[in-house]
């Protein structure tokens, strides 16, 4: 719980530090960030890009773990074999920890704010390369480099389809990829919880 809330305010520093000096007059500070309710014009496209998002999210980095990585390596290991002792603690870094923070960091701060000067394409384009980068640099010292170049490249992945849903389906609410990138990271942790794969 500590950890979780410890890593939303680091995370969210920076953003409203930026929204103090920049918008503080013009609009709530969660507003800015990107949370209000999904704007949905048609609920089964809404859908239907909804779980084709997860599976761009899970598939390419299951099979990054499956066949390059130790699954020891992963943040979701920390629930290895605990059962239902670990949901409550998997919860919490799936929704709030993992979930929330980078949202609030890469797809409501970073995208927003690089999308008015850049445009929509080139503002995502830049939120997912950083984010992808920063997974990377993760695990910088545990890999070889090519291996990082594919972790650069599947969160970057995820970052940008986050992003897309966001801007492009969700009226630029940010709820949409917090439940995305909340989902496919409770996934991960109940695999490792219920050992039902082993990486």
């Amino acid at each position: 719980m500590i950890n979780a809330i410890v890593q939303v305010m680091l995370f969210s520093v920076i953003p409203f530090v930026w929204w103090s000096f920049t918008a503080k007059n013009e609009q709530p500070f969660l507003e800015w960030l990107g949370f209000h309710r999904p704007v949905i014009v048609d609920k089964g496209k809404y859908a239907i890009f909804y779980i084709v998002s997860i599976v761009v999210l899970v598939v390419p980095n299951f099979a990054l773990v499956f066949f390059y990585m130790d699954g020891s390596l992963l943040a979701s290991h920390q629930f290895a074999g605990l059962g239902l002792v670990g949901v409550i603690p998997a919860l919490l870094y799936a929704i709030i920890q993992t979930g929330l923070s980078e949202e609030v960091l890469f797809r409501g701060f970073l995208l927003k704010r690089l999308a008015k000067p850049f445009g929509f394409q080139v503002g995502n384009w830049l939120q997912s390369l950083v984010f992808g980068c920063i997974h990377g640099a993760m695990l910088w010292t545990v890999l070889p480099f090519p291996i990082i170049l594919l972790v650069v490249l599947s969160t970057g992945l995820a970052g940008y389809v986050m992003g897309w849903m966001n801007e492009r389906v969700s009226g630029g609410s940010i709820m949409t990829s917090w439940s995305i990138h909340s989902l496919t990271n409770l996934m991960t942790a109940c695999l490792s919880m219920f050992q039902i794969l082993s990486f």
